[in-house]
């Protein structure tokens, strides 16, 4: 069962998305359009939430999902992994309709039916062995598609890393997962969350070795999440970088000779 969304709520959010669209489109234009730059400005305050960010989770998150990795076989923790991402694929269908993609948009609507009955509500991954592969797309993608630059990097509280463009598409995000509409108990909403998250930090558990032995965690970790933001916004086959993507300036024109 459904919420009743009244219409001055609908007219909010829909207000919400055209002015953050707005902003972000304005904010996009001192930055090369679509490319997610390591531009870092705000190195002081993003560092200082990068290191609370840290303490909280090995003082909470990381103890938890070990535990839940520990008592939990690896069948359950692929039906709880499959769900939620079925769960949230009516976002990843509407930002690629949104992005000018018809033909992928059908083709993961096909995939979500599939998967929310013959999958048992996601539970099973049936569409992938149909040959149904999975994409990943969100409002902050379907942005950069339409244009609009990255703008700085931001390290956001307990959110993590992100850019001034992505950061606020969050919230578009959020008004289009279902979740947000279900009819259940808040206690019942947030606990699903919770344990979203709990899932999506025991899948990282593998990568905490890694980011321990590196000089700087805190720049390795703005870089790996550049370099992979480039990848989902070009589907996998980012552009090389030119000239000008590096100094904001155009390449000089080869048939120009410099005067003597």
């Amino acid at each position: 069962m459904m919420h009743t969304i009244s219409a001055p709520t609908a007219i909010r959010a829909v207000r919400l998305t055209c002015v953050l669209a707005v902003m972000l489109l304005a904010a996009g234009c001192a930055t090369a359009p679509g490319r997610t730059h390591g531009e870092d400005p705000w190195q002081g305050f993003n560092r200082g939430v990068y290191k609370f960010n840290d303490t909280v989770d090995r003082a909470t998150l990381k103890p938890v999902a070990k535990g839940y990795v520990k008592i939990t076989p690896r069948w359950f923790r692929a039906g709880v992994g499959n769900f939620f991402s079925n769960l949230s694929y009516p976002i990843t269908i509407v930002n690629e309709f949104l992005q000018g993609k018809p033909g992928t948009g059908l083709h993961d609507t096909g995939r979500f039916l599939v998967n929310s009955t013959i999958g048992i509500g996601g539970l099973i991954d049936v569409a992938t062995r149909m040959g149904l592969q999975a994409n990943d797309e969100d409002f902050g993608q379907t942005l950069a598609v339409w244009g609009v630059g990255s703008g700085p990097y931001i390290m956001l509280p307990f959110f993590g890393p992100s850019s001034l463009r992505d950061a606020p598409s969050k919230v578009v995000d959020y008004f289009l997962s279902p979740l947000t509409y279900i009819d259940q108990p808040w206690e019942a909403e947030w606990g699903e969350r919770a344990l979203d998250l709990v899932h999506t930090r025991a899948q990282l558990l593998s990568l905490d070795p890694t980011l321990q032995k590196t000089f700087d965690p805190y720049g390795f970790t703005r870089d790996a999440w550049v370099q992979r933001r480039e990848f989902e916004i070009y589907d996998g086959n980012p552009p090389p970088e030119t000239l000008e993507d590096e100094s904001g300036e155009p390449p000089p024109d080869p048939s120009i000779k410099p005067e003597k």
